[in-house]
């Protein structure tokens, strides 16, 4: 989702809630760690938060599997592929780089994100028929707690402390964010 704010500010609560938090300071080198390091879908990620901080509910890892099931497939063969070309073309292979591959660069860039907004648009097809519980506590620990069950679905180790750093980053933006949005809309 890099630069996503730049994408779009309209659509779904969960595409501006997304662009929001993705957008807030140090959130987009938080996920980017967690992709990286652990192999983490960062619109999983940003869903989980959504799913805790804002609809306030429990999401479990049968919930992951339903998610993941819907999107695994457009993941696999559309975005991560249009990343990993995007990603290549910052060191070659010959003519890269140069101005013409920086002009490709930057249109496969935009590419991805609109494949990663049409994921996020999925997430949230699915989202909607999720049966939840209501979580319990603050903004921050229901987001906290949802993006636990993310981070737990795929990895079977502990995180490490950046890793814990990071999902912690990411549930404090999306407690502001709603908490922001909630003192806007009243």
């Amino acid at each position: 989702m890099r630069n996503a704010t730049e994408a779009r500010v309209s659509g779904s609560d969960l595409e501006r809630f997304a662009l929001g938090v993705y957008g807030a300071e140090g959130v987009s080198s938080a996920c980017l760690l967690l992709q990286e390091s652990v192999g983490l879908d960062v619109n999983l990620l940003l869903f989980a938060a959504h799913f805790g901080a804002e609809k306030g509910r429990i999401l479990t890892p049968s919930h992951i599997d339903v998610l993941r099931g819907r999107i695994d497939p457009w993941h696999a063969e559309v975005v991560r592929p249009l990343r990993v070309v995007r990603k290549r073309l910052k060191s070659g292979p010959a003519p890269a780089p140069d101005a013409r591959t920086a002009e490709l660069r930057s249109a496969l860039q935009r590419l991805e994100i609109q494949a990663e907004l049409i994921e996020l648009a999925e997430l949230k097809v699915v989202g909607d028929t999720l049966e939840a519980e209501p979580a319990i506590g603050t903004t921050a620990a229901r987001a906290a707690a949802a993006i636990d069950v993310v981070v737990r679905a795929e990895i079977d180790r502990e995180q490490d402390s950046d890793e814990r750093a990071a999902a912690a980053r990411i549930a404090t933006a999306a407690a502001a964010f709603v908490d922001n949005t909630t003192r806007v809309s009243t």
